[in-house]
């Protein structure tokens, strides 16, 4: 089941951390690819230095930042990763969240070969586990790229978004990963992850 528009109208920091568990689902090639979302970062245009929307900041980039809750922002970091975000709260906000990591749920081989071009049974462990352990590497597992910037999560398509199982776990809140730049905003404990997954991106 699809997650509902109105489910994405909350801030940033509230969807961070209640994304934790949900599905992140990818058709492509006839597979409908599943995996969990359990790590995540948020950022908030008015008071986040980095964020790419800080001060209110409007590019051709960002502009989407400042659309309704419930699109994906997707944008090129060092020239060669791609990076998928939760574009959260109401229209002129300006906020989003990162999706840092996500637990693969089926399709191994498929994801195996796009990630590492290998078979998934001749991954090391080291490798299956870092199949998705990192927002530049989820998005090279599951190919997405910028032609699914704006896509509606709330819409089964290409890319969306479905409820997750009814699990229970605890939620880490620590300093965001590389955003030294963005001064005093370094420090706020903006990244939320599943306690005890293997498949965040550090610990």
């Amino acid at each position: 089941m699809t997650l509902d528009k109105s489910y994405f109208k909350s801030d940033a920091i509230t969807l961070a951390k209640s994304l934790l568990g949900k599905i992140l689902i990818r058709e492509i090639d006839g597979k409908v690819i599943k995996s969990k979302i359990v790590e995540t970062e948020a950022y908030i245009g008015n008071c986040d230095k980095a964020c790419h929307a800080y001060n209110g900041k409007r590019t051709n980039r960002t502009e989407i930042l400042y659309r309704e809750g419930g699109v994906a922002y997707v944008y090129l970091i060092y020239g060669m990763y791609n990076c998928l975000n939760v574009v959260t709260g109401m229209e002129e906000e300006a906020e989003a969240v990162l999706i840092r990591a996500v637990e693969p749920l089926n399709e191994f081989e498929y994801i195996s070969n796009k990630r590492f071009n290998q078979s998934y049974g001749d991954l090391s462990n080291l490798k299956k586990i870092s199949l998705t352990n990192g927002p530049g590497k989820l998005c090279k597992a599951l190919e997405i790229d910028r032609d699914l910037n704006g896509c509606e999560l709330y819409k089964r398509g290409a890319l969306y978004l479905s409820e997750g199982n009814d699990e229970e776990f605890n939620i880490v809140s620590t300093k965001r990963i590389g955003i030294d730049y963005a001064e005093e905003a370094k420090d706020f404990l903006w990244r939320f992850y599943i306690d005890g997954n293997k498949y965040i991106s550090k610990k």
